[in-house]
This record gives C-alpha cells, structure tokens and sequence, in this order.
C-alpha cells in the first residue's frame, strides 16, 4: 500500500480547520468507509466546531461519513490517548490544539508520545484567547476588574477550557504577572466554560477564539507505520 497523504490533503483543501489523523498507510481509494474524527474536548467549543466543519465537507467531498467523537477529560489526554491506541488505518483522525504540545511538560505521564505516535499534516487555524466577563461583576474594564480582584482576595475564579488548554496558560500568566489571588476553575472544553460563565457561576474566564488561518491548507497529523 502507498501513502496517500496528498489524497487526504486534496480531500480536505477546501475546509477551515486542521484534523490529525491516527498514524496510518492508506491506499488510492480512501476511504471506503467511515473515519471517526476525536475532539479531546467537550462539545461547544472552538475544536468541535472546527472538526465538524471539516467532517462536513470532508463528507461531501469523499461521499463516505466524516463523524466527530468528543471524548474530553485530563486536559485532553484521555482523547489524545485514544487516538493513538487506534488501528493505524487511517480511519481515525485525531483534532487538537496546544494541549498536545503542552501536556508532556505539565504531567508525570501522558498517554502517547507527541514525537512518535502521530505525524503532522497542517496547521490551519489561528488561537486567539478572550478574557470576558459575566455583565454582573461590577467591572468594566480590565483595570477595573483587576482592582476588583485585588479587593477580594481569593474570592473570584476564572474558566478555562481546561489545563493545559491555552485559556488557562494565558489566564495563569494574567494572574502571575499581576500577582492576583485568583483561582483557576478548569473545565473539559471551552463550551462548558462559556456556559459556566454565562450562568455567572464562574464569572470571569479566558477562552479561546479561533479563527481561519490565512495562506494554510487543511489537514492534520496522521499515523504513519
């Protein structure tokens, strides 16, 4: 069998995220059934939205089914695990953000090797994180929410889309650089972190925003063996 990865990338050309695929060798008529496409997140948030995009059109572009499985949890490492563990077809594609370079600095041990287990395709999508506010904090703007904090010590949290995630890193340098008794508050995914700060239960939280890259085709990193 030989590899075929520019059939993938001319499949996925047209569409505005970056999957990565599990390890694989495919053959010229990829694929002939349907591929499982992992979000280590939660459902809602920039990750799913961009993998079902991709799902969708890859779907009308190949005629076979593109589905998306979310499968969140440890900072995305049970997701991110799964993925490698799969049969090296080509069948599974694997859809992450910074978590996967982050993860093997922040814990013992994870559950796939970033240099081994998946090769990368592309990069497509560009991570812009937002700090936002639930409208009842008596705060307005950044200056403001931050003397807010200093007054109450240890009283506000913030949302994050989980460790690792590059909303709790931007929200960890905001609260070490200016020295905020803050308490970071992690959940499986940005969509349950907007939710969270919506309903006001957690109001304050950093979460990400992405946005098509420019001049990038689509793809993602695939299981070669």
């Amino acid at each position: 069998m030989t590899l075929a990865r520019r059939r993938f990338l001319s499949l996925a050309g047209g569409t505005v995220a970056a999957p990565i695929l599990a390890r694989s060798a495919w053959s010229q008529a990829y694929p002939t059934r349907p591929v499982r496409m992992i979000v280590p997140l939660a459902a809602g948030g920039p990750t799913d939205v961009f993998a079902r995009l991709i799902a969708q059109k890859l779907s009308e572009s190949t005629g076979k089914q593109f589905y998306v499985e979310n499968i969140p949890g440890a900072g995305g490492n049970i997701g991110i695990g799964r993925a490698a563990q799969a049969a090296p077809d080509g069948y599974t594609i694997l859809v992450v953000a910074s978590s996967y370079v982050v993860n093997p600095s922040l814990y013992s041990t994870i559950p796939y090797d970033p240099y081994k287990d998946f090769d990368p395709v592309t990069i497509a999508v560009a991570n812009v994180v937002a700090l936002s506010v639930n409208p009842s904090l008596p705060a307005r703007t950044v200056d403001e929410l931050i003397a807010l904090i200093k007054a109450s010590p240890g009283k506000y949290g913030y949302a994050s889309a989980g460790v690792g995630q590059a909303s709790h890193l931007v929200g960890e340098t905001f609260r070490l650089t200016l020295g905020l008794d803050l308490v970071h508050v992690p959940f499986n995914g940005s969509g349950p972190a907007i939710a969270s700060m919506v309903a006001g239960h957690t109001p304050i939280g950093f979460t990400s925003a992405a946005r098509r890259r420019r001049r990038s085709r689509t793809a993602g990193c695939a299981r070669w063996r």
